[in-house]
């Protein structure tokens, strides 16, 4: 293997990952951070890239990126707006954090910023937390980290558990306290402002390694604590009261966490995957309909790819796009420990799971696309702009495996 093709491959090989974070934007779907697995050991991902895959042709590009970069993170969040990536929080080599840093991706050379000189109350630090993007703010949810003990003092109980504490000193603080929360905390780019709404109503329990996500103007939380069946709750992020959904127990999808949820129309949401509370990597797909207040189990052809710390985002005609993630995590579990399974196996495929019909043009682009060689002399009659779209679908159907081409 000469030097470029070794080059490649290892790119490639970096495709493969857990715990990151990704987004679509023009049907392009953005990926950064996150780790594999090599020798038994953890390996968190370049901070100086991103990959973007054309969901059109399947083709992956690698972009660099420079500047104030973050250090290497686990338990991140990331977010984008109006052009602008988020990573906020997480655990770096020396431990948790929350320093939030940008870039923006509009611009031709992705320089990484450290966000300083911030407003208000910084949320402490903090990982496997989410964050739902609305009105132009970037809102907060949960997760796990530390806090002082003045600061567990000024904390309600039921908005912050604590789980272990730390009697070493670190300069002026005699020790710490970890656990889970349930705060919501918002911050505002235009004017760089932290604040800590009052929320009203059955807020859910701390955690961390749930599900989230934004449907209208309502945020949706899910799992992430050892309870038999999946909970449901959402927050009404313009008058800040949660609801907690009262869900019959007779066909609820199983306790989980580290899933995937994707609204996929006005009133249901998409669950995927994940840890469940007997420690197996699920494959099992749901739908929950807000009008009914039920669940409904999906057949669906990915029964062959379990995930768990895996993407799902809402693609193309309401696709719900799956990267990454891995798909055999097992947790080994004695009356002592809990242990995770030595052996995992990183995935770097994309697959998609269809929510609602194809429109007509879909339909017709698809099939011409999977039978280019009949259409050969048809193609050459299209105007450029669709026949550059033809032949990204030819790509994608003919191409079962990753290909860069950057």
């Amino acid at each position: 293997m000469d030097a470029a093709a070794a080059e490649r491959s290892a790119a490639e090989s970096r495709l493969e990952r857990c715990s990151h974070t990704a987004f679509i934007e023009d049907n392009t779907l953005y990926v950064w951070g996150g780790y594999k697995v090599v020798g038994g050991e953890d390996i968190v991902l370049p901070s100086d890239e991103i990959w973007l895959c054309d969901l059109d042709s399947g083709m992956w590009e690698m972009r660099d990126m420079n500047g104030d970069r973050p250090p290497d993170l686990s338990g991140f969040c990331g977010s984008y707006l109006n052009g602008t990536f988020y990573i906020f929080a997480g655990c770096d080599p020396v431990g948790y954090t929350n320093q939030m840093f940008s870039v923006d991706l509009t611009e031709q050379s992705c320089m990484w910023k450290k966000v300083t000189d911030t407003k208000g109350t910084t949320p402490s630090p903090r990982n496997k937390h989410s964050c739902w993007v609305y009105r132009d703010r970037l809102i907060y949810f949960g997760g796990y980290g530390c806090k002082t003990i003045g600061q567990v003092q000024n904390t309600p109980s039921s908005s912050f558990v604590v789980e272990e504490m730390s009697w070493a000193t670190i300069g002026d603080i005699l020790f710490r306290c970890w656990g889970w929360n349930n705060e919501v905390s918002v911050y505002e780019p235009h004017t760089a402002m932290w604040s800590m709404p009052e929320t009203r109503g059955p807020a859910p329990a701390p955690r961390g390694c749930h599900a989230s996500t934004l449907l209208g103007n309502k945020g949706y939380i899910s799992g992430g604590v050892e309870t038999a069946e999946l909970d449901m709750y959402c927050l009404d992020l313009d008058t800040w009261t949660w609801t907690q959904f009262d869900i019959s127990s007779s066909c609820s999808p199983l306790g989980r966490s580290m899933f995937t949820m994707t609204p996929t129309s006005d009133n249901t949401l998409f669950i995927y995957g994940g840890l469940g509370t007997d420690g197996n990597t699920l494959n099992d797909a749901w739908q929950f309909n807000m009008q009914k207040k039920e669940w409904k189990e999906i057949t669906h052809q990915h029964k062959d790819k379990p995930r768990v710390c895996h993407t799902a985002c809402l693609g193309r005609d309401n696709d719900v796009v799956v990267f990454g993630g891995s798909s055999n995590m097992c947790l080994l579990m004695d009356s002592v420990t809990v242990l995770r399974a030595p052996s995992q196996n990183q995935c770097r495929d994309v697959f998609m799971f269809q929510t609602q019909p194809y429109s007509l043009f879909r339909l017709c682009e698809d099939l011409i696309a999977k039978n280019s060689e009949v259409f050969e002399e048809q193609l050459t009659w299209l105007p450029s702009k669709l026949r550059n779209k033809i032949d990204k679908r030819v790509a994608f159907f003919s191409s079962t495996n990753p290909v860069l081409t950057a």
